[in-house]
């Protein structure tokens, strides 16, 4: 009976692995700050099966993504940063598709979205 629970627990991680969208890749956002200029992020994000790793640039500098995952579309990651002196974790989460990477960074009302696109170069 435990043989054939493993197996099946195994089989399912296999499965998740397995269609667990590819986001390894640079990806690009342009956002648009308080005084309507044009801000850009990068995402160089490496998938492997559902585990996700990588980093964020943007003009706060460069950040390592932690917690990453990936379940079939759907994409999710915390960026820690530092904010004076005290730490802060933003939440990604969002849903591939195509070469459009849909993320919604924060929460609640500091919540915002911006819609990623697969770098070519």
């Amino acid at each position: 009976m435990k043989k054939a629970l493993f197996t099946m627990v195994a089989a399912a991680m296999l499965a998740q692995s397995v269609f667990a969208a590819d986001v390894t890749g640079k990806w690009v956002a342009e956002t648009e700050g308080r005084n309507g200029e044009k801000r850009t992020m990068t995402f160089d994000l490496k998938s492997d099966g559902s585990k996700l790793t990588g980093k964020v640039s943007s003009r706060m500098g460069e950040r390592e993504i932690t917690e990453g995952k990936v379940s079939g579309d759907d994409v999710s990651f915390v960026v820690v940063y530092d904010a004076n002196g005290e730490t802060r974790k933003v939440p990604y989460t969002g849903k591939l598709s195509g070469n459009e990477l849909k993320l919604k960074m924060g929460s609640g009302e500091r919540s915002r979205e911006v819609t990623a696109k697969r770098a070519t170069s």
